[in-house]
């Protein structure tokens, strides 16, 4: 019966645990992201983000050959500038 008890216990919490997370993924006060394995190339990369309201933000973004500008607002994304990488030049050096 100890065991049974023991066992419940642990699953409560891991519950209760996995509940937290679920509700603050929800609310927006945790990013939960994912990393991609080791020497594997990335096409896609956020460089830098910036929150400008609760609800509005900008967000500098990589992509393969182009750095993108894109806006975010409760109402959508928008492509606000496209900047094509110059042969020879690094992600650094256009930032």
């Amino acid at each position: 019966m100890d065991v049974v008890q023991q066992g419940l216990a642990v699953a409560i919490i891991l519950g209760g645990l996995l509940a937290l997370v679920w509700v603050a993924k929800k609310k927006g006060w945790a990013q939960v992201r994912m990393r991609a394995r080791s020497g594997a190339s990335r096409r896609l990369e956020v460089i830098d983000q910036l929150a400008l309201t609760p609800h509005h933000s900008i967000h500098l973004i990589q992509l393969a050959d182009r750095t993108l500008l894109v806006g975010l607002s409760p109402n959508g994304c928008n492509l606000l500038e496209t900047i094509p990488q110059q042969p020879g030049q690094s992600r650094e050096a256009q930032a």
